[in-house]
């Protein structure tokens, strides 16, 4: 019974989909963190505590004070085995080349970073030429940056260009100066690392580590050490393994659809055939146990092929996530036992999962099918699918309501996907009665081809209406999901971008070039109103959770105040934020002038600071507020992000001038690319699979209706007739699949813009990339006209001879 032809869709949907599967679990499995270069040779590593906040905020762990460090470094070295404990203390400090940073991936913290010299014994670091630092003016850096031993460099640093003189070189990124230089500019430290005599025992050396360190600590040991990895290189890992799962999650789903929509037709197809089993004594059990083999067979032998085609696209794909950013330089494809097993019995699962339906279905047919010799529809949908499809479409008219009016991001976000995901299914179960409307609306389109051919695509739509919305629901989904998302991702990025420019007073912004930050002698030389951040730490016992990261802004109180239009004070005065003891807090915090407040800072020190004014939460871009001399005297190493500045100016070294709209539609660039990425990608698979099913459906109809081609070839109409009138009725279906599909996303994207006007406070334009979605649309016609017209054509090569009369073939 199980037939090349009718399944061959439903062995391609599988393979497809399993592929997508085995490659992504693979990359999956391979996406754990890695051990930073610079501690590899750290046998324990002790980090500093972690601080209370989501794991994928990836805030940095509280630092130890220089005090609190020292003891603990000090009662470490004298463990039995351990032969040497080195605080790494890390720093900005970026060369310069020729006068300018050179043009290196700024993503890689350790292209940017400097170091104590000591820390080379926790990687195992060697000179490839000339001595080690030992004076503060010395410097070993990379040997890839062209230096000679002997040679000056200029480093920038927090504070500016300094003159430093190179004493060695390496073959690692980063800058290596002396300890002494190293604790100046990193006080505060997040990690000791131990090296141990060759005999001695890792895990007994861990636990008296960890009878010292006690609660304020943790010791690391093994693939563990990978938690210290670096923050930029933590949060691109956890994007790209979000990209993955939702990539294969998506994969499973559409291909349970495209399989569950190819067994249906072949179902429909064969009632002839499964009523005549039914005739000579099959019973529906029997009928459901034929269809699961069938679906077993297929599910089996394609996940196979898929299994070994997503192995071999495993390496490639983990290049190209590193080249896009979805993954770090560090990434590497590791092979495992549970993808292979997962992907393996992904195919036979996808496959009995998508005929569920269907086999039911089948048991369903009765004997007398066997004695029919056409099918007519006797009514488009019942009354439970009237009702089934007006409730979903309610639903969704309701959470699009829902979107429009809320003023938080994330419920509005998921009210939108929900209230889509319901239109989409309402409107999928309510598409036979669309047909006849939507056939009568194009009537006049429809005609253009021909008066008879006109008139054939149309009568067969209306009276199909079924086989015209099944065959329409891919092209439904496939374009629904396209319009939404690219147009939800385009239009917040630009709600977002309008918002923030809104709510800055200035003509131009400078903004770092090839650095990390701006420093403080960059951000003299422009005169205007600067922001340095820099990371907090909540020390207040009554706040829950305690050591929660804060982002602390340091500003000037004036400037900021004039540059900034959305502040709002509710109590006190910013005129007071001055001083070595005040801060700006948000009204969230629930607090009142003259309260105290404690934050450890940057440097391990625990600093007792008086509120002076509460601001509205929408007022500042961070979580509070601070004097600039206060945060620079707790964080050396702390770069300015942007200056605001009316006039434009000529940009100091390591930064450039862009204009406010400019600089608001940058300032989530690196982010908002790997969405618009991410977006592509998973438009990508939802529009491949749903040109796969409308080409799988139509091949499979074209194939059901050979016999009715060539008797209309028999009554006279050419071959270019035919395939035209075939052509025309691919195109028709398409249309209505891509005019409900957007029709449906519109309404979602109508209330994302809506609850965006509300949260940004400022008039949003609705952004369509009608680029992607006349891809996505011209893919599924070219794929619908292919599996239509050129099954047609070869069928009807040759001309048909004329059937005598009285003769009954």
């Amino acid at each position: 019974m199980l037939s090349i032809r009718r399944t061959a869709g439903a062995f391609v949907a599988v393979t497809i989909g399993v592929t997508l599967v085995a490659a992504a679990t693979l990359l999956l499995a391979s996406g754990r963190p890695q051990i930073p270069d610079r501690l590899t040779h750290a046998a324990l590593v002790v980090q500093s505590p972690d601080a209370g906040a989501p794991a994928d905020s990836f805030a940095p762990t509280r630092p130890w004070s220089a005090a609190r460090t020292a003891e603990l470094t000090s009662r470490l070295a004298d463990l039995p085995g351990v032969t040497a404990a080195v605080p790494d203390q890390t720093f900005y400090a970026q060369p310069l080349v020729n006068g300018q940073p050179p043009a290196t991936d700024t993503r890689r913290e350790d292209n940017h970073q400097g170091h104590g010299w000591s820390s080379t014994r926790l990687g195992g670091l060697r000179l490839t030429a000339g001595d080690p630092p030992r004076h503060p003016n010395e410097v070993v850096v990379n040997r890839a940056l062209g230096l000679r031993p002997g040679g000056p460099v200029t480093l920038l640093t927090a504070t500016g260009p300094q003159p430093y003189t190179v004493t060695g070189l390496i073959d690692a990124p980063g800058v290596y100066v002396t300890d002494d230089v190293a604790a100046a500019l990193a006080p505060g430290v997040r990690a000791i690392g131990l090296t141990i005599a060759p005999k001695a025992d890792p895990e007994r050396v861990a636990e008296a580590a960890r009878d010292i360190v006690g609660g304020d600590g943790q010791v690391l040991t093994g693939d563990g050490r990978g938690a210290l990895e670096p923050r930029g290189d933590a949060r691109t890992r956890w994007i790209g393994m979000q990209v993955l799962t939702a990539t294969a999650a998506l994969a499973s789903f559409v291909t349970v659809f495209v399989v569950a929509s190819t067994f249906a037709f072949t179902v429909a197809q064969r009632r002839r055939e499964l009523g005549l089993l039914r005739a000579v004594g099959a019973t529906p059990r029997q009928l459901r146990r034929m269809i699961y083999a069938e679906a077993l067979v297929v599910g089996a032998t394609a996940g196979l092929v898929g299994l070994l085609a997503g192995t071999a696209l495993a390496p490639g794909l983990g290049r190209l996530l590193v080249d896009v950013g979805f993954e770090p330089a560090t990434f590497q494809v590791r092979y495992e036992i549970w993808p292979v097993a997962v992907s393996l019995a992904s195919g036979p699962v996808i496959a009995l999962l998508a005929v569920w339906s269907t086999s039911r279905r089948a048991a369903r047919i009765r004997p007398l099918e066997a004695l029919r010799e056409a099918a007519v529809e006797q009514r488009p949908i019942g009354r439970l699918r009237t009702a089934t499809g007006a409730l979903l479409v309610a639903a969704g008219v309701a959470l699009s309501l829902g979107t429009a009016t809320s003023d938080d991001a994330r419920t509005a976000a998921t009210f939108a996907l929900y209230a889509v995901m319901a239109l989409v299914a309402g409107t999928t179960v309510l598409a036979p009665a669309a047909v006849g409307p939507l056939v009568r609306m194009l009537r006049s389109p429809v005609r253009r081809p021909g008066g008879a051919i006109g008139m054939l695509v149309r009568a067969g739509a209306l009276t199909s209406t079924r086989r015209t919305a099944a065959i329409a629901a891919p092209v439904l989904l496939t374009v629904a999901f396209a319009v939404l998302v690219s147009g939800m991702v385009r239009t917040t990025t630009a709600a977002y971008a309008a918002g923030r420019a809104d709510n800055v007073n200035a003509g131009w912004v400078v903004v770092p070039d090839r650095t990390p930050g701006l420093s403080d002698q960059a951000v003299a030389a422009t005169g205007g109103t600067a922001l340095l951040p820099t990371t907090v730490f909540d020390s207040d016992p009554s706040t829950s959770p305690e050591n929660r990261p804060l982002t602390a802004l340091g500003v000037d109180p004036a400037g900021f105040a004039t540059a900034n239009r959305a502040l709002t004070v509710v109590a006190g005065s910013l005129n007071d934020l001055s001083g070595d003891d005040a801060v700006v807090l948000p009204a969230s915090a629930n607090r009142q002038p003259t309260e105290p407040y404690a934050l450890v800072f940057a440097d391990g020190e625990v600093v007792s600071l008086r509120v002076v004014a509460v601001v509205t939460d929408d007022s500042i871009p961070g979580d509070l507020l601070l004097p600039r001399s206060v945060v620079r005297a707790h964080d050396p190493s702390a770069l300015t992000s942007a200056v605001y500045v009316q006039d434009r100016i000529d940009p100091p070294v390591g930064a450039r001038i862009v204009d406010v709209a400019g600089w608001a539609a940058e300032a989530d660039h690196a982010e908002d690319r790997l969405v618009w990425l991410a977006t592509l990608l998973l438009i990508g698979v939802s529009a491949g699979y749903g040109a796969v099913a409308v080409a799988n459906t139509l091949l499979m109809a074209t194939a059901g209706r050979v016999a009715d081609l060539r008797l209309l070839r028999l009554a006279g109409a050419t071959r270019r007739q035919i395939i035209w009138l075939v052509t025309a009725e691919s195109a028709l279906v398409v249309l209505i699949g891509a005019l409900l599909g957007g029709t449906v996303a519109f309404v979602g994207l109508l209330s994302i813009r809506a609850g965006l006007a509300e949260q940004v406070g400022v008039p949003v334009d609705l952004v369509v990339p009608w680029s992607v979605i006349g891809g996505v649309v011209a893919l599924c016609l070219l794929l619908a006209v292919l599996a239509s017209a050129l099954p047609t054509w070869r069928s009807l090569r040759h001309q048909p001879a004329r059937t005598p009369v009285g003769i009954v073939r």
